[in-house]
Formats: structure tokens, C-alpha cells, sequence
């Protein structure tokens, strides 16, 4: 397993930075190159047998702490799985058990927002297949957002399900001052060779497989 990441690294380039802004046509080409690889990597995600893909998310428990280091109690959003999806809940409670307070994500009002969340809560089901916490749980900006996604390339860039959520939602807490680390965890066979970026894309600064630790070169 390759060294731990850490966010404060002085000479790894700002992740977080917008695009270069393409053209109308441009940005309808690389939407259309992103579904076309978004739909090959999920095809294969669901390819890959429900028993390789239970011991894969399971591995995670293992692996992710070591790479995330002393979390203390910082706030770590995870996420509930959809579909084939990895099931990152067994991470989630290794990290609670080491003294991480948990968020879960929700859509609200047409954005992504993060309330905190603790196993045994009841939650919600919403659109898309998903769970989160009612409206009572607290809003929160996590320190640590573990991020779901389609597909992946070697330079942490990540193509998620099409509505941009996450990349608001890393955005806005930029703004505030408050840039969160960001951990995408994915199986190795959702990598593309090249993910093509819109202006509004965020990097990771790393993604998690069950066989390694990607962080941009």
C-alpha cells in the first residue's frame, strides 16, 4: 500500500482550481466523450461478480485508515451504496471506531449538502435510489469527503453520475476557506485512460482502489 496522502503537501499543485473554460462545442464534446465513458466503466463495474465486489469494499476497512492517517474527530463524509456501487459502510464504521464523526450527503434544493450522520440513525429514502438523513440531522462541511464516482483516470480526475453534486459541494466549501480533503474510492476496473474535464470539474486528490493508493504524479 503506497504512503498516506495529506491535503497540507506543499508541492502538490491546488486540485481544486476551475478549468480553462472551452467553447459551447467543446463543452458538448467533452460531455459527450464523458457519457460514453461514464456508461463503459459502469458497465463493467456491474460486470464485476457481487461476491469480488463484497470482499473488495470490505478491503477498504482495512486500507483506508492507514492512507487517511490520525483523523482525531474530524468529520468524514461517506456515502450510502447505490446499485453495484462499492459499499464503503464497513470503512465508515472502522473510522467511527477511531474517533471520526460521520456525515452522510444530501440533495436538497437541487445541491449537495452533507448532515451529520452516526450508524443506528434512521434515514430517508430519496430519488436516485438514495438514503440520507432527515431534515433534524445537522448540517455540517466535512474535513474528509470519501467520494463516490463512474469512472477515474490516473490524474485523480472523476467522472460522477452527470449532475455535477460533488463538484458544487467541493466548490462551495472552497469559498468558504474551508477546502476538504477529498478521497474517491472506486474498483480498479472503473479506471478510464483519460477523464476530459468541464470548467466546473474538481480533482480528487486521490482515489482509493482495492488494489492501490492513485495520487496525481
Amino acid at each position: 500500500m503506497a504512503a498516506s496522502y495529506d491535503s497540507s503537501d506543499e508541492d502538490r499543485p491546488n486540485r481544486l482550481e476551475v478549468q480553462p473554460h472551452p467553447d459551447a462545442l467543446e463543452v458538448e464534446q467533452i460531455r459527450a466523450e464523458k457519457a460514453a465513458l461514464r456508461a463503459a466503466a459502469l458497465e463493467r463495474r456491474d460486470a464485476f461478480a457481487r461476491e469480488g465486489r463484497l470482499a473488495a469494499s470490505k478491503s477498504f476497512a482495512s486500507s483506508a485508515p492507514s492512507v487517511l492517517g490520525d483523523l482525531g474527530d474530524a468529520l468524514v463524509s461517506g456515502f450510502w451504496p447505490i446499485r453495484s456501487e462499492l459499499d464503503p459502510r464497513w470503512l465508515m464504521r472502522e473510522l467511527a471506531a477511531k474517533g471520526a464523526r460521520l456525515a452522510l450527503p444530501c440533495i436538497e434544493y437541487g445541491k449537495l449538502v452533507f448532515r451529520q450522520f452516526a450508524f443506528g440513525d434512521r434515514l430517508r429514502q430519496v430519488g436516485f435510489g438514495l438514503s440520507q438523513p432527515f431534515a433534524e440531522a445537522a448540517l455540517a462541511d466535512p474535513d474528509i469527503m470519501l467520494v463516490p464516482l463512474a469512472a477515474f483516470d490516473r490524474d485523480c480526475g472523476r467522472i460522477g453520475y452527470g449532475k455535477g453534486y460533488y463538484d458544487g459541494a467541493i466548490w462551495r466549501q472552497k469559498e468558504k476557506g474551508k477546502p476538504p480533503r477529498t478521497l474517491g474510492l472506486a474498483f480498479a476496473c472503473q479506471e478510464v485512460e483519460k477523464v476530459p474535464l468541464e470548467p466546473h470539474d474538481q480533482r480528487l486528490e486521490a482515489i482509493l482502489t482495492e488494489r492501490e493508493l492513485i495520487r496525481p504524479s
